[in-house]
């Protein structure tokens, strides 16, 4: 006769419900660990909450072009500016259009909000212009006027020096083009070479007609008296000046001055730049990329400048009027350059910022700057909460109220989810720049409805089964398959929406998908690695298990059906007296 086969166990782990419950204790560990070893204990807020910058700028055009002013250039420079701020790694800055003229930037308190507000002050437009004088950015004794009407300071200037103790923003750079080394080099901008001539050549200056000398002699007297040590003086240098006339400027650092010609590529031109890291020179590079138009134009003013001697051979990256770079080129560059040298990983990276996110379609002056602080966010939070705390509180009296015993099991997964939303949130803000804002708050606190619901849908399943007429061990192994599939589905369509809302919109309201969507995900993991097996557990115990009044699984008040049996098979008598 053959053994009888052992019968398995009922699907969804019945017997081993512990592995799932140390793995996510586990997990709630390392993160909470992580959270205290990242010195980040709590989440990072937002500007609604934690307070910080906000900036109004006002858009300028330039004369006889008022209609540059419009709706597509307006969405351009907003795009722009939030790349920018957001390059720099600042976290839920804001930036939107107010009226027809005015943007509002709201960068929130962080250790990098004041340099997100020196980026987003640069505003104006970004010129390739070529060098035609330069000097120490302080003031030099004032030049007498040249015959010839060109921009000559009087006295040698002497050549600006960079700091010994400190890497030079703007290194010393070799230069590439499409994708092939050229030989020659692009030299620092900071530190001109002293055997620079201080006299543009003719075919760089004016014609001598009495208004051009004028002009140059006016520009002179500027070029001498620019002290760019200090900021106004750089601003004031810089305030009108035309993509057509020669100006005067100051580089970012203040340590020197130019004497610029007209531009001859506009920012505009430039396609992309990135910074990188070279393994081979082991050195941080600038790789800049240009459009077909302005490749034409950068081989134009790269042919021009290689055939002249230092510091005309020089061509100066300037945005809203100041020198960012002054490359000195002596062959002709096309289509792509590579800039490299003494760069550090945060200078590449503010070159390359410039060069890609540079060429505004407009002119922006800064309006207003104020600080915004937290008290009406925290009050606003404040008020957020406490609603939040009624929510929670008549969720659960009705588990209570209704489930009885099971609004424990309930709970426990609501603190489960809880932390690890909470440890979550503290993680992503140093790693991601996550800052918490108040719609993500409501992401939260919406999050609790559908964490419950995957709840109900577990414990109704159960239900179900006991008034089918079993048992609660087999009911809640039962149950499981068909409550996973619903979850599952259910949870899919909240993460999509969470997902498509992140997507199509912009601002404060992706704090509020991004935590729906997290929110969302936790579930799944709470409900399979938690909820099954702590109910798995409590199948096991007799307050359970003999469905107590208390227990939410009285077989009586669910009105059960009886259990099943099979009637025996009865033999009719064949004696007729027993009959």
């Amino acid at each position: 006769m053959a053994a009888p086969k052992k019968s398995r166990g009922p699907a969804g782990g019945q017997g081993r419900p512990g592995r799932s419950l140390a793995l996510i204790l586990i997990a709630m560990v390392a993160l909470t660990g992580g959270m205290f070893l990242a010195d980040q204990p709590t989440p990072r807020l937002g500007i609604d909450l934690a307070g910080g910058t906000s900036i109004t700028l006002e858009a300028k055009s330039e004369p006889g072009q008022e209609s540059a002013i419009n709706k597509t250039n307006m969405d351009t420079a907003v795009q722009i500016m939030e790349r920018r701020v957001n390059g720099l790694g600042v976290s839920e800055a804001e930036v939107q259009t107010q009226g027809k003229s005015n943007i509002i930037v709201n960068i929130p308190k962080g250790t990098n909000s004041a340099q997100a507000r020196e980026q987003v002050g640069t505003t104006a437009k970004l010129y390739f212009r070529p060098v035609l004088t330069v000097a120490q950015g302080t003031p030099t004794p004032t030049p007498s006027a040249s015959t010839s009407g060109k921009p000559t300071p009087s006295g040698s200037p002497s050549a600006p020096t960079a700091d010994k103790g400190k890497t030079s923003a703007t290194p010393n750079a070799s230069a590439t083009t499409q994708g092939r080394a050229v030989t020659g080099a692009l030299k620092a901008d900071s530190t001109p070479t002293p055997k620079a001539s201080t006299t543009p050549k003719a075919d760089a200056t004016p014609s001598a007609s009495a208004a051009d000398e004028a002009a140059a002699a006016k520009l002179q007297k500027q070029f001498a008296a620019l002290d760019c040590s200090s900021k106004a003086s750089r601003a004031e240098a810089a305030r009108g000046a035309k993509p057509t006339d020669m100006v005067v400027a100051c580089s970012s650092e203040g340590d020197a001055k130019y004497v610029l010609g007209p531009s001859e590529v506009s920012g505009t031109e430039v396609d992309s730049a990135k910074a990188g890291f070279d393994q081979q020179r082991g050195m941080w590079i600038v790789n800049m990329e240009f459009t077909k138009q302005g490749s034409k134009q950068f081989q134009t003013i790269t042919k021009k400048l290689s055939a002249q001697q230092p510091p005309q051979n020089q061509f100066a990256i300037a945005l809203d009027g100041e020198v960012v770079s002054a490359p000195q080129v002596n062959t002709t560059l096309s289509g792509s350059a590579e800039i490299s040298g003494s760069f550090t990983q945060q200078s590449a990276e503010d070159l390359a910022n410039v060069l890609s996110y540079g060429a505004l379609p407009l002119s922006f002056k800064e309006q207003s700057v104020t600080t915004v602080t937290a008290a009406l966010g925290g009050e606003q939070l404040q008020a957020g909460l406490i609603a939040g705390a009624i929510g929670l509180a008549l969720v659960v009296i009705y588990l209570v109220a209704y489930y009885r015993g099971l609004a424990l099991i309930a709970l426990l997964s609501l603190l489960v989810s809880g932390i690890l939303t909470y440890t979550l949130m503290s993680l992503l803000g140093p790693a991601i720049g996550f800052a918490l804002n108040l719609p993500a708050v409501c992401g939260a606190i919406v999050a609790i409805g559908i964490t419950a619901d995957s709840f109900i849908v577990y414990f109704e399943r159960v239900r179900d089964e006991i008034r089918e007429g079993r048992t609660l061990r087999p009911a809640v192994e039962r149950a499981w398959p068909r409550a996973r599939r619903t979850i599952l589905v259910s949870d899919f369509v909240s993460f999509l929406a969470a997902a498509v809302l992140f997507v199509v919109t912009v601002g404060k309201v992706q704090g509020f998908a991004f935590t729906l969507g997290l929110t969302t995900l936790l579930d799944v993991v709470v409900v399979f690695l938690f909820t099954k097996p702590v109910m798995t557990l409590m199948a096991r115990t007799k307050f359970f298990a003999s469905g107590h009044p208390w227990s939410g699984l009285d077989p009586k008040r669910l009105g059960a059906k009886p259990p099943l049996r099979r009637s025996r098979r009865v033999n009719a008598p064949t004696d007729p007296k027993e009959a």
